[in-house]
């Protein structure tokens, strides 16, 4: 029976999904997109579930496109037609940043080793990263001719300012995550014993916080590049007003002015 290519656990309200292609340091190909996306549309389905773990199995976290794979090979055919590359990304790239990107809870890339090309970007589409030490981020593509996908174009310059985000574009050299934490690339740089344990903490304390007030967060965030201040603010006023109606508010309020621990139920 064949392993599947996404595998799951569950630990209290915390799901973990890990590319499990080591043997390819888990690169993309049309089966791992098809399974991650049904593996996260199954975790945003699940009210159970109020965080997301995405990881690697093996020494890499995801090392992009699986260039072997019958989507994007070249065929060496004198005179064949090259590959529509632009249909790869509408149907399977842009497709997996958007539900990301949408999740209804918090997602945690826990970086285990190289993440490169369109792995990179994928790490860097989850809410909070937090890499290994010896891990590292490749912005690989124009090493093969190509140009930053997988939400890098529109990820990188939000992250790191444009001139730090086209140095790294343009020269595609192996980025150490200490260095990307140091940079504001990624969220945290721990020493690679302590990543499953960093990691889980952190997934545990998301779950445990009002969900739909988090998810609005990175919502307005990302909006907010695109917007004026004043349109930002009325925004904010209008998140206001539906965090201000949930339940998970009354709850907070009601714990802080008890002393007591707050259980946030809202997702």
């Amino acid at each position: 029976m064949t392993e599947p290519l996404v595998l799951t656990g569950n630990a209290g309200a915390v799901r973990t999904l890990s590319l499990n292609r080591p043997a390819a340091l888990n690169s993309f190909t049309t089966q791992l997109h098809a399974e991650l996306m049904a593996a996260l549309e199954l975790a945003a389905q699940d009210e159970s579930v109020r965080c997301v773990v995405l990881t690697g199995a093996g020494r890499a976290f995801c090392a992009g496109q699986d260039l072997a794979d019958p989507s994007v090979a070249p065929d060496p055919t004198p005179g064949a037609a090259p590959k529509d590359l632009g249909h790869v990304i509408s149907t399977y790239y842009a497709p997996l940043v958007a539900r990301l990107r949408s999740m209804p809870v918090p997602v945690i890339a826990a970086v285990n080793g190289v993440a490169a090309g369109a792995g990179a970007n994928l790490a860097l589409c989850c809410d909070l990263v937090v890499a290994a030490r010896s891990a590292s981020f490749i912005q690989a593509f124009t090493k093969i001719g190509l140009v930053p996908d997988t939400g890098g174009t529109w990820l990188l310059p939000r992250l790191v300012g444009s001139a730090r985000a086209l140095g790294i574009a343009l020269l595609g050299d192996k980025l150490p995550a200490e260095e990307a934490a140091r940079i504001g690339l990624i969220w945290q740089c721990v020493d690679d014993a302590a990543l499953t344990e960093t990691t889980a903490a952190l997934a545990l304390k998301l779950a445990g916080m009002p969900t739909r007030a988090l998810v609005a967060t990175r919502q307005a965030m990302a909006a907010a590049q695109e917007m004026d201040l004043d349109t930002a603010l009325a925004e904010e006023a209008r998140l206001q007003r539906d965090m201000g109606n949930a339940n998970d508010y009354r709850e907070g309020v009601e714990a802080f002015r008890a002393k007591r621990a707050p259980v946030f139920k809202d997702r």
